[in-house]
C-alpha cells in the first residue's frame, strides 16, 4: 500500500459532513456522495439532463464545501497585499476594488497547491477586510495551515466557516439573478460586489467553472435555503448536482485541482501563465518564482492538453497516452461530452508531442483508441465581458 492509498483509507473512515444545503437536496431528491469531506448532490434528474440545462438556461450549484477566507490588517490593508504577494504571484497590489483575479498558490519547488479566486471587497463589504479568497473545498484546510505558517503577524485570516456559496451558471443566469436582485445586471465577468436580498447580506460575483455566464454568491449559511428556494422558483434556474459540473468544466477546458493540477504539474505547463501579471514575472519575490521563469524561458517538460478522441468510448483519468510505442503522458479528466456528442478528454504529455492536431493513442480496457490534441475550450466560453 502507497501513502496516497494510506491517506485514502483515512480519509474514508472520516464521517462526511452535512453543509447548510444537505436537507434541502434531500428533498428534491437528489443522489447525494462524498466529497471533499462532505455529503454532496451528484445529482437530480440525471448529467445529462442537468448538463443540457445548464447550457440552455440556468442551473444552481450548491459549492458551499469551498473555502471562504477574508485577510485584513490595521492599516489600509498594504501589508495583506504585500504578504500575499509573497504566496501568489498574481498581482494583488493592482487589484481594483469590486475586481477579482485567478491565481495559485505555489511550493517552493513550483508546483501547484491549490488554484483560486482572490477579489477586492471595497469599502464596507466583510467587515473592512482588504481581500476575499476562496480556495477549493478538497484542499481549503491545508491552504490554511499553509498561509498561517508564511502569513506575518499583523495580517489576519478569516476563516467564514458560518458563509455558503452557490453558483448560478447558463445564459439565463443573468436574467434570473436580476429578477431577485436588479443591480447585478450591470455586473461584468470577474466583476463583484456587496448586495442586499430581503435584508441578507450577499457578497456576489459575475464568474463560474462552467464556461457560462453566471454568478457565485456568497450568503450566510442561515439563510441559504430561502435563497436557494428563490431561484429555484424562476423559470430559468433548476439545481444541479456535481456530475453536471464536472462534464460543463470539462467542456469548457478548466482544470479540476487534484486531478489536472497538482503540486506535481507547473504553472506554465498547466497553460496558466495569464494569471501571473508583467510585473510579477519581472520582479518575482513570490514562493516558486525560480520555476517560472525557468519554464518561460526554456518551457515546461510538459503541458496540459484537451484531446479529441475517435469513436464513443470514453478515455477516464489514469488512462496512458501515447505516441507510437512511446509513453507519453495520462489522462487527467475524461468522458462523453453532451454538448460536443462524442468523449473528450485533458491530460499532460510531454512538450513534443502537445502541439495541435498531434496524432496520439490512448489505451482504454487494453486496446489503443486514436486521438489528437485538440484547442481548449472545446465548447466556446460565453462570459459577459460588456457591460
Amino acid at each position: 500500500m502507497t501513502a496516497t492509498d494510506d491517506v485514502a483509507a483515512l480519509e474514508a473512515e472520516l464521517p462526511l459532513e452535512a453543509l447548510p444545503l444537505d436537507a434541502w437536496h434531500r428533498a428534491k431528491g437528489a443522489r447525494m456522495v462524498g466529497f471533499a469531506g462532505y455529503h454532496m448532490p451528484i445529482q437530480y434528474e440525471g448529467i445529462m439532463a442537468e448538463h443540457s440545462w445548464t447550457r440552455e438556461h440556468a442551473g444552481l450549484f450548491d459549492v458551499s464545501h469551498m473555502g471562504q477566507l477574508t485577510f485584513s490588517d490595521e492599516t489600509d490593508g498594504a501589508s495583506v497585499d504585500a504578504a500575499l504577494e509573497t504566496l501568489l504571484p498574481s498581482d494583488i497590489k493592482g487589484l481594483k476594488p469590486f475586481r477579482q483575479r485567478y491565481s495559485m498558490l505555489l511550493d517552493a519547488e513550483g508546483g501547484i497547491l491549490d488554484d483560486l479566486m482572490v477579489s477586492r471587497p471595497g469599502d464596507g463589504a466583510f467587515e473592512g477586510a482588504a481581500i476575499y479568497m476562496v480556495v477549493n473545498g478538497a484542499t481549503k484546510y491545508d491552504d490554511i495551515g499553509w498561509m498561517i505558517e508564511h502569513l506575518p503577524d499583523d495580517v489576519t485570516m478569516n476563516h467564514m466557516a458560518d458563509q455558503a456559496l452557490l453558483a448560478l451558471q447558463g445564459p439565463e443566469a443573468g436574467e434570473a439573478m436580476a429578477a431577485l436582485i436588479p443591480e447585478t445586471a450591470d455586473l461584468i465577468f470577474m466583476q463583484s460586489g456587496p448586495f442586499t436580498w430581503r435584508g441578507v447580506p450577499l457578497w456576489i460575483s459575475r464568474s463560474g467553472y462552467t464556461g457560462e455566464d453566471g454568478f457565485e454568491i456568497s450568503v450566510p449559511g442561515d439563510s441559504v435555503a430561502l435563497l436557494a428556494d428563490a431561484l429555484c422558483a424562476l423559470p430559468q434556474v433548476k439545481p444541479i448536482g456535481l456530475g453536471a459540473r464536472d462534464s460543463l468544466r470539462l467542456e469548457a477546458g478548466l482544470p479540476l485541482y487534484g486531478h489536472d493540477l497538482s503540486p506535481a504539474v507547473s504553472t506554465i505547463g498547466a497553460d496558466l501563465g495569464f494569471a501571473i501579471q508583467k510585473r510579477r514575472r519581472e520582479e518575482g519575490g513570490f514562493i516558486g518564482h525560480a520555476r517560472v521563469m525557468k519554464e518561460l524561458a526554456d518551457g515546461p517538460g510538459s503541458k496540459r492538453v484537451g484531446l479529441k478522441i475517435e469513436g464513443r468510448l470514453p478515455a477516464r483519468e489514469g488512462a496512458q497516452i501515447y505516441a507510437g510505442d512511446v509513453l507519453v503522458g495520462e489522462v487527467t479528466s475524461g468522458g462523453f461530452a453532451p454538448s460536443v456528442g462524442a468523449p473528450i478528454a485533458m491530460g499532460w504529455v510531454s512538450l513534443p508531442y502537445s502541439a495541435l492536431d498531434t496524432a496520439l493513442e490512448i489505451e482504454v480496457r487494453g486496446k489503443r483508441i486514436a486521438a489528437a490534441v485538440a484547442p481548449m475550450p472545446f465548447v466556446p466560453h460565453r462570459y459577459r465581458r460588456k457591460a
